[in-house]
């Protein structure tokens, strides 16, 4: 204990502390023990309901469940459209009604009842109820989706906030709880630079638990809500263990065997670093990846400029012939003209490219030889700003 520095134990102090305020353990969803589970999904237009409930279709999925969406948000012109777009997206199948001409039917008590009864005839075990949205809370939307709540009995209801909106998504959620009860939070765009105020804020007034966290706006960018994980988030302190599990989903044993000895070998080439930085794409947007390495942030990292970077990166690595790509140290003066020319850049961003690319290909070499050695640890941001820049 005397070892540990007053500093650090303020911030040991405070962590816990948020920890608790935010809920202390994970909530899990309810699913009920009768299928179908019903969930319905409230919140204002803009928060991003849509897009969640088919991101929720496609996590159930991944678990295991047989879900489908009701498009009951029959006011908004493409809300269906884009509904539908969604769940073919998430191979999910959507309901709703149209009237003879094609227009949707604006009922959507009656879209929450019949997507329930056609759930039963297709032994759907799961309906997720996309309800309507508006700018403001007023009583026709609210009055509305408590007739969906009266009719479809939902076992879980979820309220879902802009994680950007601040006192508004608190005022807001304490109007929907009022009204709703609704049984948990959902925070949507809660990217790098939104650590998760709102979360606190939310949770301390309507006492719900929040129960999911959207970063972005691809369908596999949902993750369950852990308190001690957005604790450290809003204390600045990263999340290695969701970027693990991140970097997890995206792990292939065979692929990283052959990437191993490639290396070991020094015959890693820029096709190998493509799909590398293809695979750090898919895990989310680089503020966000660069906000769960603890230590790593705007102070560490001009993010917006690093993008930029790999931007110009995967553009000159396209511009090249396979060939090319799997003999980077052959590419000649004349090569690199082409390859500027085709990609937009100049030959001088297309020789840093080569040479941080030799840089980058000797440092993983060392690694590989210095990784397992008893005190010897990897340095995650020193290799992803190597890795962008």
């Amino acid at each position: 204990l005397r070892s540990v520095e007053p500093g650090q134990m303020i911030v040991k102090i405070v962590y816990d502390e948020l920890v608790q305020l935010l809920g202390g353990d994970a909530a899990e969803i309810n699913l009920g023990s009768n299928p179908p589970a019903v969930i319905l999904i409230a919140g204002l237009q803009g928060s991003g309901k849509t897009t969640f409930s088919a991101k929720l279709a496609l996590h159930l999925k991944s678990k295991g469940r047989v879900p489908m969406l009701a498009a009951a948000d029959v006011y908004r012109p493409a809300a269906v459209d884009q509904l539908n777009r969604l769940g073919e997206e998430a191979d999910v199948p959507v309901y709703s009604i149209t009237a003879g001409d094609g227009t949707v039917v604006q009922d959507a008590p009656r879209v929450a009842q019949e997507a329930i009864a056609y759930a039963r005839k297709q032994a759907r075990d799961t309906v997720i109820i996309d309800t309507a949205g508006r700018m403001h809370v007023d009583a026709r939307m609210m009055a509305e989706v408590e007739e969906i709540k009266r009719l479809s009995q939902p076992t879980e209801i979820l309220f879902v906030v802009d994680s950007m909106t601040g006192q508004d998504a608190v005022n807001t959620a304490k109007e929907f709880n009022n009204r709703l009860n609704f049984d948990g939070v959902v925070l949507t765009k809660l990217d790098g630079d939104a650590r998760g105020g709102a979360a606190l804020s939310v949770r301390s007034v309507v006492n719900k638990p929040i129960k999911f966290a959207s970063t972005g706006e691809k369908l596999d960018q949902l993750l369950p809500f852990f308190p001690d994980r957005m604790a450290r988030r809003i204390l600045g302190m990263g999340d290695v263990v969701t970027l693990v599990e991140k970097a997890q989903e995206q792990y292939d044993v065979a692929q990283a065997e052959t990437l191993r000895r490639k290396i070991r070998k020094a015959t890693f080439d820029l096709e190998d670093y493509y799909q590398q930085l293809q695979k750090i794409r898919s895990m989310g947007s680089l503020s966000e990846v660069a906000g769960m390495i603890p230590g790593m942030g705007k102070q560490s990292m001009n993010v917006e400029a690093e993008e930029r970077e790999i931007m110009k990166v995967e553009a000159a690595i396209k511009s090249m012939t396979p060939w090319e790509r799997r003999h980077p140290d052959a590419i000649d003066s004349s090569r690199r003209r082409r390859i500027a020319q085709g990609s937009g850049l100049t030959v001088r961003d297309v020789n840093q490219l080569l040479r941080q690319f030799r840089q980058l290909r000797k440092l993983m070499k060392r690694m590989q030889r210095t990784v397992g050695k008893k005190g010897r640890k990897v340095d995650l941001s020193a290799l992803l700003q190597t890795a962008v820049r």
